[in-house]
């Protein structure tokens, strides 16, 4: 449908916080002069402005922008000379005559190397002559790069850029008769295409909320069609929004725009995607009814949610209505059904259906090979798994690095590195990639490193992930020089290192506490021009977090925020654990509440931070309340949760409560691990009641949670404090056995000791 066909309403009400009225451009001069204007005072009103310039100035951007090659210094000279409201209305007047790739070379040049701020409108009318001509690549970094605050607009609400870009784009709809005539005339209502791909381009990149928001400015300024009604219910299910997507869905039916198989499609997958599949099929018999046929793409959804039920009758069921329609299952839907049922351990069943795939002409391949080799090793036939990683790699297939693993951890790591070892398959990337990726999951770093050198020895060409990967291998080992050398290792062999490798280096100095060597590789992969991601953010605020640099590490947040980076959960979670464990319960609620604001839901981590800052200051009560409130928003407390709010109320004295909340852990099945006995133990000797703290010590024991030096410390400390010197001695005697140490407190106090006799200290 073409929005210059609908009737556009006189009085729409747009966001309040666009200040960017549609404004008609006045000529104050109709001389042919070449010589450049001198820019113009424009008033500083709140009323709509007019922006005032000779008709040579019209001239002279027109010249410029169509006459390639762009001159940068010509761009410079005209930019000088130009507001960015002036250029703006200027580009009204000529964009149709202009050539899009141009106009974005313009751009690029002006920002860049000249520093000018175009506005916003300006750049969504660069945005539409993109999508218009079909250059889809180009809008879509424009885009991104726009909403992301990587170029240099002028927005009114930097913390609202993807609104503001969709209400300009949806004002040029929504403006005054008197606009709607000058405008019609220059084709600039934004059309439905363009609509689209400024909704489907956030949905792709997963900026689902705001995506919701966008649809809902859009909404104001266009009528939807078909295709902007199914990206916004792929954009609700996407986000597990499913119940909105379904009033989306009956909204498009008021509004008589018919759903497509897209359409029922998302919604079948999101619906899938809660396993709630009667509402799926129910669905799916409306789509029906309604005259639209499901699709392969449907029954691919409904057969992947049943597989993953382990429905495997039903599943039959639906390939046998398939085939009665005349849809045939393609590899996709194949490879589906085999991988459910080596997940469920039916080996045959799988191979039954890929000798039937190969019937149908459907040629196995590396997702189907993967699959069965994980079957084989889940029914422990280790040797048919490695037959099929055989034959894999003599027909070329990409192997998965986690078949490899699954051989790997099946103890069979020389069997892993004979295969790789097979005679003309060695000079191959993708498997030793994987055969290194293998070792290293299962904690083989030397074999990978072994593998690193005979493919250097065989000419076999390496990659950045061939090294990133034993870097965060070095890293996770605690192995810092190891993986810095590594890193020497590839700049040698001509490798730069990647923005991954100096993630992966960040996050092992930050977990030994080098956060001042951290903060030098930061500046040093700045100074490499290297643009830092939401994982290099990531990484250095836990370094300065677990260095107790709490001011320094929110610093860093918010600078991250100011570069348009969106944090995740986990950054969040990085600054909560630490704001808890510093006793400022206030700062974390904040941090909260903004992470509430942006759509990211608390996970179990959240809640267990919250649960111990609480408690470690005496807010029980508020403590324990959250466990309730966990479980109100589908968040199941675990075990740290429960000995967070343990440890609360032992700190308190109250051991009584103590002992209801360990009940209440069994009763729903959550067994206290060795840090919940230990925290208990401690509770108890606190309070001076020795005897319970050794039934404890004797339940863990029981229970087959190995003490480790913690507990023994804190149960010694007890027994010496009540003065049960004997008792002291015998744990002792029993910690020489086991080879864990006392602190220095304990160590002190059992020194200060009268010693036993020889005869009892042989015995």
């Amino acid at each position: 449908m073409d929005v210059r066909r609908l009737k556009i309403p006189k009085t729409i009400a747009i966001l309040s916080h666009i200040k960017h009225p549609l404004t008609c451009v006045i000529y104050t001069s109709s001389s042919d002069q070449t010589t450049p204007p001198l820019q113009q005072q424009i008033p500083s009103t709140n009323k709509p402005k007019k922006i005032l310039f000779d008709l040579n100035l019209r001239k002279w951007v027109t010249s410029v922008l169509s006459n390639p090659p762009l001159d940068s210094l010509k761009i410079q000279d005209l930019l000088t000379h130009l507001t960015p409201q002036q250029f703006d209305a200027v580009l009204l007047e000529i964009h149709s005559s202009l050539k899009p790739l141009n106009v974005l070379k313009f751009f690029h040049i002006g920002s860049g190397s000249c520093g000018f701020k175009f506005n916003v409108r300006s750049y969504c009318t660069l945005l539409r002559l993109l999508v218009a001509s079909n250059h889809d690549d180009p809008a879509r970094l424009l885009l991104i790069r726009l909403i992301d605050g990587k170029l240099p607009a002028l927005f009114d609400n930097p913390q609202k850029k993807h609104v503001e870009v969709a209400a300009f784009l949806a004002e040029l709809s929504c403006v005054s008769d008197f606009g709607v005539a000058v405008l019609a005339s220059r084709g600039l209502y934004p059309s439905l295409k363009t609509c689209n791909f400024l909704l489907s381009s956030l949905v792709k990149e997963s900026e689902l909320r705001k995506s919701y928001e966008v649809f809902g400015v859009l909404n104001n300024g266009v009528k939807p069609d078909v295709y902007l009604f199914s990206t916004t219910i792929n954009a609700f299910c996407k986000g597990g929004r499913v119940d909105e997507a379904k009033e989306i869905l009956r909204k498009m039916e008021k509004m008589g725009v018919v759903p497509n198989v897209v359409a029922y499609n998302n919604l079948i997958h999101g619906i899938c995607k809660n396993c709630n599949l009667e509402d799926a099929f129910l669905l799916k018999e409306e789509m029906i009814l309604n005259g639209v046929n499901p699709s392969i793409v449907t029954y691919s959804i409904l057969i992947n949610c049943l597989m993953k039920l382990e429905k495997f009758d039903e599943a039959d069921c639906v390939l046998k209505e398939m085939s009665n329609k005349g849809i045939f299952p393609n590899e996709v839907i194949y490879n589906t059904i085999i991988n459910g049922h080596c997940s469920a351990g039916n080996i045959q069943k799988a191979l039954k259906v890929r000798d039937e795939m190969l019937t149908k002409g459907i040629l196995p391949n590396s997702v189907t090979c993967n699959s069965l080799i994980k079957g084989f090793c889940k029914v422990n036939q280790a040797s048919q798994a490695e037959e099929l990683l055989e034959e894999m790699l003599l027909h070329g297939l990409n192997v998965n690095p986690g078949s490899f693993s699954i051989i790997v951890l099946e103890g069979k790591h020389s069997e892993a590195v004979d295969l790789w070892h097979m005679k003309g398959l060695t000079a191959n990337t993708v498997t030793s990639n994987a055969l290194i990726h293998g070792l290293c999951e299962a904690g083989n770093v030397q074999e990978a490193v072994r593998i690193l050198k005979a493919m250097l020895a065989n000419g076999i060409e390496i990659d950045s992930m061939t090294y990133n990967t034993l870097i965060c291998a070095f890293c996770k080992e605690g192995n810092l020089d190891g993986a810095f050398l590594l890193r020497e290792e590839m700049v040698k062999q001509g490798i730069a290192p990647d923005i991954s490798t100096y993630n992966v280096l960040l996050h092992g100095l930050g977990e030994k506490g080098k956060i001042d060597e951290a903060l030098l590789l930061w500046d040093e992969c700045r100074s490499k021009g290297l643009v830092c991601d939401i994982y290099t953010y990531g990484a250095l605020i836990n370094g300065l977090c677990k260095a107790d640099k709490l001011e320094k590490g929110r610093d860093l947040f918010h600078e991250m925020l100011r570069q348009g980076l969106a944090p995740n959960l986990i950054v969040y979670n990085t600054l909560i654990g630490a704001f808890c464990r510093n006793g400022n319960v206030k700062e974390t609620l904040k941090l909260c509440d903004d992470m509430r604001s942006k759509g990211i839901l608390p996970n179990v981590v959240t809640f267990s931070s919250l649960i111990h800052g609480m408690s470690s200051i005496g807010l029980i009560e508020d403590a324990e309340n959250l466990i309730d409130g966990m479980r109100k928003e589908g968040v199941l407390p675990d075990v740290v949760c429960y000995t967070a709010l343990i440890g609360g109320y032992c700190k308190l004295g109250q051991m009584d409560k103590a002992r209801s909340i360990l009940l209440e852990m069994s009763s729903h099945n959550i067994q206290p691990n060795k840090i919940t006995y230990t925290v208990i133990i401690d509770g108890y000797c606190q309070a001076g009641n020795v005897k319970e703290a050794k039934e404890y010590f004797a339940k863990m024991v029981q229970k087959g949670n190995t003490p480790d030096s913690v507990t023994y410390n804190v149960l010694t400390k007890g027994f010496l404090k009540e003065g049960e010197i004997e008792e002291a001695f015998s744990l002792l005697d029993r910690i020489s056995h086991t080879g864990v140490g006392l602190d220095e407190v304990t160590y002190t106090l059992v020194n200060l000791l009268p010693q036993r006799s020889a005869s009892a200290n042989q015995e």
